[in-house]
């Protein structure tokens, strides 16, 4: 008899795991996916979306529900549901076990799967960049990499895992050169945040949903390919070699969080990052518990440079702050890039919550560590209908804009946007370029 599953998840590791574990193994029935509220906020809502019957294989000729994580208990009881799968990342290790309860109580078991399972392996080297925490500077180290690779007449392609809020079938393979992909695939704000950064340097980037697809695609151009993991997510490919991004602004946190533990245990090689920011007793912190978790991992260390296009118009100015989405909300972050830009250049920073319009209000509500400055939200037209109005609803003479994508293309403000813009430099040896070194002589030299 068939084991029936719940895949709970988050538009992202679900998919696939989905693809490596479940998809045309005959021993299970997959009853539904659900979607994380906390992760996916904006997304979540009373109309069942469907993982469609394409992409889901010849089991599943009708598709797969796709269904709010409140409904867990009422299906598993529904279906009698053998076990529920836990396939999302950035969750405490508290609340991972919450979920567990929730899901023993109504009368499933409940499971973890390895990566040895759900990685992927390559026919050329795959160098990954994930972390312990979202909102760490994975994809600054991404693009560190990509550029050092190429730069040494590399052929480079990076792979993000996905945030696929559209068309499923449209965007199971998706590559990004230009602009005018992010248009193609109809991508969200919080999916621009993570692509845009990349064409902005010339870069090539590919995500989606099926991500042996994804792979094989890469490789033909590809000399070597290097993930950028979302949240704190684990590498969809068997690496050869793996950096992981840890944040000493939230000391500890390294061994709070999954799968972020997970990665550190993994990890080659630590990228310690924001040390220009961080308080020495915090990185004494996070450098013990490293000790304590992989100690043969080289450490390397790392500055967050952050810059705003012509400083010296902020001073003195009223700003409204914008920063990444994920990173304030399930990631727990109160400031961001833009913050330190304001704060670094005289600026005075206004705050929005009095001038907040419907979904944004919510976000607020719900996420209340957030307080001087804006996420930049925009899963639907409606929430970045809502953004656009809350920034210009703002008193303030300019837009001071930390997220990673161009708001202008995106809203009409009613006044300045300035970009602020951020990147890693090394405090000491090792640096990501030696690293990288040692990697080309041991992998790439003929």
């Amino acid at each position: 008899m068939k084991k029936k599953v719940i895949i709970i998840g988050a538009l992202g590791m679900d998919f696939h795991l989905f693809n490596t574990v479940f998809r045309d193994n005959d021993e299970y029935e997959v009853i539904a996916f659900t979607i994380a509220g906390e992760q996916n906020v904006g997304t979540t809502d009373e109309t069942e979306r469907r993982f469609p019957p394409e992409l889901a294989g010849e089991l599943y000729p009708n598709g797969i529900p796709m269904v709010s994580e409140e409904l867990l208990e009422e299906i598993i009881q529904k279906y009698n549901v053998d076990e529920v799968i836990f396939a999302y990342s950035d969750v405490s290790h508290e609340e991972v076990m919450h979920k567990a309860s929730r899901a023993l109580a109504a009368g499933s078991n409940y499971r973890l799967i390895s990566g040895r399972f759900t990685q992927i392996k390559a026919n050329k080297p795959v160098i990954a960049v994930c972390a312990v925490r979202t909102g760490c500077g994975k994809s600054q180290v991404s693009r560190a990499v990509y550029r050092y690779l190429k730069n040494k007449g590399y052929k480079v392609v990076a792979i993000r895992e996905p945030m696929p809020y559209g068309d499923l079938i449209q965007q199971n393979v998706m590559r990004f050169e230009k602009y005018e992909d992010l248009d193609k695939y109809d991508c969200t704000i919080e999916e621009r945040e993570e692509y845009e950064p990349y064409i902005r340097q010339g870069l090539v980037i590919y995500s989606g949903v099926d991500y042996e697809k994804i792979i094989r695609e890469a490789e033909k151009e590809a000399d070597i390919m290097v993930f950028d993991g979302g949240n704190n997510e684990i590498s969809f490919y068997i690496t050869d070699l793996l950096f992981i991004v840890v944040d000493p602004l939230r000391p500890g946190h390294e061994k709070k969080y999954h799968p972020g533990e997970v990665n550190a245990r993994y990890a080659d090689v630590f990228v310690i990052n924001k040390m220009n920011n961080a308080k020495l007793e915090d990185i004494k912190v996070v450098e013990e518990n490293l000790q304590e978790l992989n100690p043969n991992a080289i450490r390397v260390y790392t500055n967050s440079v952050v810059k705003a296009e012509d400083p010296l118009k902020l001073k003195g100015k009223k700003v409204v702050v914008v920063e990444d989405g994920p990173t304030l909300t399930h990631g727990g972050m109160s400031i961001g890039a833009a913050y330190v830009a304001a704060k670094n250049a005289g600026a005075k920073i206004v705050d929005p919550r009095p001038y907040l319009v419907g979904s944004m209000k919510e976000v607020y509500e719900e996420f209340p560590q957030i307080t001087e400055i804006v996420p930049a939200m925009g899963y639907n037209d409606d929430q970045i209908e809502n953004l656009e109005k809350t920034l210009n609803n703002v008193k303030a003479d300019i837009i001071l804009n930390g997220s990673p994508i161009d708001l202008t293309k995106l809203i009409k403000a009613n006044k300045p946007i300035v970009k602020v813009t951020y990147d890693i430099e090394a405090t000491r040896k090792p640096s990501i370029e030696d690293v990288l070194d040692n990697f080309i002589d041991n992998h790439l030299k003929k």
